[in-house]
């Protein structure tokens, strides 16, 4: 894909007025739209009846039912950006009480930890863009809400890219709503992998404001529609009923090699937004001064997950000063190398460092299925151990192995309590990825796979008008389920998948070690070179993961990543330690990259109230990383914390609520059995 030479608004050409006699204090800078964007929507929002955060549900009605439509068959854009917003919000916090919400986070928690009793609701401006080359393929959708307290005198910008595959509110309850409890512009980005379901049933789409319309009514306003020709359409329709495509596997663009030009995108934005708004009107009494440049302005670049990497590769990729810092936490970030730095923990090296996403992902979704099966479907152990994959004379010896494989792997004891529950979360991974990284088509069926809902038998359903017509709303980004094409006896959720080579009902084994392969360039079973077909697209994939690995030159640029050592999706030896490493090697003694680790802590905050005694939420530490952030970019004197290990308390059970003593502060001064040492380049992180 050609990347368009960027017009940066707050670059903006300087116009002087005609004449040769003029003055250089007649000059004007003028705030000029960047080219790649497309028609600006914006919105005011009053903070009582409506609002930036909540979507005028406030505390309340985010902790409460699903808000419902007045016609579901028929929701407005404003009933979709709701419970979007609703949805979003509640997928990346625990919104239990005893867990934190109300107490140390929530509407209702000012921007200095404070806790009131109102709803949190709070106004603004919502401004909404594409972006995009001008052929409507990419159609990144960015946004940037600038709340009614933003401060001009001390003029702030956070970034909220999406995280996982969500759509373009999916960082509102992350970094979204500490910059407007702070006052700031948020810029959010969907990355171009956000909610975009096309179903061919109907040959419908998503448009930017999440309303349904017909692939050609909807012409260069989709947010996504698959590159296929109509006969291929109506072919692919008949022969594979009830299939879906959604943008993130199916773009064919592979959109996270470009997670962080969007970032910086969305930064661009918000400039030109906020000089729009704010700049004094120029002399032709068109055009606005710009008022707000990276030389006036702090720009931290946040989020988490997806968002979080996006954060660090746009801190990379930064060549116009237009991010100040970074404050990142759980950041899927693949480092280019896994050589040239080491890890340890405690007295050992760890293992298994700096793995790619699709590598370790691949892995997980072949043992995790098997630490997740019941006596009653014991099929995926079974064929592993059949295969020479795993040993074990019983179920239980089986998933003790599984463990120690994932352990073998790189993945840390510390995990061993959520593998099972990671399971299904893997295998939705491994498939969107091996479609995104190989740029494949939604027809090839990689390794056999698709995407479909299906039945309670496993068997493709259709989704209803309702279910297609709420789907910006209600869905993750990731679409339906997986289903095996290949199963014997025809297509069926991968769950109830019977693979070829077993004949056995083992979760369709057959297609993940395929996938394995394909991460691999190597057979699964026999380690043999692969050939013909599938070795082309392995080749595909491993470039297409190439594509996405960072460099780890932050460029001297103040960060802070925070990542919770339980993390089981994306285990800290692959990322954040792996990083830290990195960065090492690249910056050295220049560096200025903190990492704080939080043990309990793992990345689903989902878990904290199902798991108690394992699991805190890791969502404070967000907001205290950024809190050290700003308070470093507005008075230098005031230093980052040094990297660390955070140590947490668990709680007996979910009926105790969480306070601060659960989740102690960052330290200013950490102890030497907390101190996370760089020593060269040599990562030390004590036990």
């Amino acid at each position: 894909m050609q990347i368009k030479t960027i017009v940066l608004a707050l670059a903006s050409i300087i116009v002087t007025a005609c004449g040769s006699n003029e003055h250089k204090d007649d000059a004007e800078i003028l705030n000029v739209k960047p080219s790649y964007l497309g028609d600006i929507s914006n919105k005011t929002y009053d903070g009582v009846i409506d609002d930036l955060l909540t979507a005028g549900l406030g505390r309340s009605g985010l902790a409460g039912a699903t808000p419902a439509y007045v016609d579901a068959n028929n929701p407005t854009a404003a009933e979709l950006r709701r419970n979007a917003i609703y949805a979003n919000y509640r997928a990346v916090l625990d919104i239990s009480a005893n867990s934190g919400y109300g107490t140390l986070y929530g509407p209702n928690v000012d921007a200095k930890g404070g806790v009131g009793t109102g709803e949190g609701r709070i106004g603004g401006t919502e401004y909404i863009a594409y972006s995009d080359d001008g052929s409507g393929n990419q159609n990144v959708t960015l946004m940037v809400q600038v709340p009614v307290g933003f401060d001009v005198k001390n003029p702030c910008i956070v970034t909220g890219t999406s995280s996982g595959s969500r759509g373009i509110y999916g960082a509102i309850g992350s970094a979204g709503e500490w910059g407007l409890k702070n006052n700031c512009a948020v810029a959010y980005s969907d990355k171009g992998s956000g909610t975009g379901l096309y179903t061919f049933d109907d040959d419908s789409v998503n448009l930017q404001t999440g309303l349904r319309a017909g692939r050609s009514a909807a012409g260069k306003n989709a947010i996504f529609a698959p590159v296929l020709s109509d006969a291929d359409r109506a072919a692919f329709a008949s022969s594979s009923p009830a299939r879906v495509a959604f943008k993130h596997a199916h773009s064919q663009q592979n959109p996270e090699k470009d997670w962080g030009k969007f970032t910086l995108q969305a930064v661009e934005f918000a400039y030109y937004v906020l000089n729009e708004k704010y700049g004094t009107l120029a002399k032709d009494n068109k055009s606005h001064v710009v008022m707000f440049t990276p030389k006036n302005t702090i720009a931290i670049a946040s989020s988490i997950s997806n968002g979080a990497g996006s954060a660090l590769l746009a801190a990379e990729q930064d060549t116009k000063g237009l991010i100040s810092g970074v404050a990142a936490t759980e950041p899927q970030i693949q480092p280019k190398t896994a050589t040239g730095y080491t890890i340890r923990q405690g007295a050992g090296v760890a293992t298994g460092q700096g793995k790619a996403l699709f590598d370790y992902s691949t892995y997980a979704a072949l043992y995790q299925p098997c630490i997740a099966a019941t006596a009653a479907a014991p099929g995926r152990c079974a064929s592993l151990v059949a295969k020479g994959l795993l040993n074990g004379g019983d179920l239980a010896s089986q998933q003790n192995d599984a463990k120690a494989r994932l352990k073998s792997y790189g993945w840390l004891a510390d995990s061993d309590v959520l593998q099972a529950a990671h399971a299904g979360t893997n295998i939705l991974v491994a498939v969107t990825y091996a479609y995104a990284y190989g740029k494949f088509s939604v027809t090839d069926k990689v390794c056999g796979f698709t995407f479909a809902q299906t039945d309670v038998n496993g068997v493709p359903l259709a989704l209803t008008g309702a279910q297609k017509v709420s789907s910006f709303a209600a869905q993750n980004g990731i679409i339906g389920s997986v289903v095996y094409e290949n199963s014997m006896g025809g297509a069926k959720a991968y769950n109830f998948g019977v693979s070829p080579s077993t004949a056995a009902q083992d979760q369709s084994l057959d297609g993940f070690l395929c996938l394995r392969s394909l991460a691999t360039g190597v057979d699964a079973v026999t380690g043999a070179a692969l050939s013909g077909t599938l070795a082309a697209q392995s080749t595909r994939v491993r470039s297409g993961m190439a594509e996405v690995a960072a460099t780890g030159n932050l460029k001297g640029k103040p960060a802070i990543i925070v990542q919770g050592r339980s993390d089981t999706l994306i285990p800290v030896n692959f990322a954040s330690r792996a990083y830290l490493g990195l960065n090492a090697v690249a910056e050295g003694s220049n560096s200025k990259l903190r990492y704080i680790e939080v043990t309990n802590a793992n990345h689903f905050d989902s878990f904290t109230n199902v798991l108690p005694a394992n699991v805190v939420p890791l969502h404070v530490y967000l907001f205290r990383a950024l809190d050290a952030m700003l308070a470093n970019l507005r008075a230098s004197a005031t230093p980052l914390p040094p990297s660390q290990v955070v140590r947490t308390v668990t709680r007996a059970d979910n009926s105790t609520p969480i306070t601060v003593a659960n989740v102690p502060p960052i330290a200013t001064t950490p102890t030497g059995g907390n101190a996370i040492i760089i020593n060269g380049t040599t990562v030390s992180v004590p036990d």
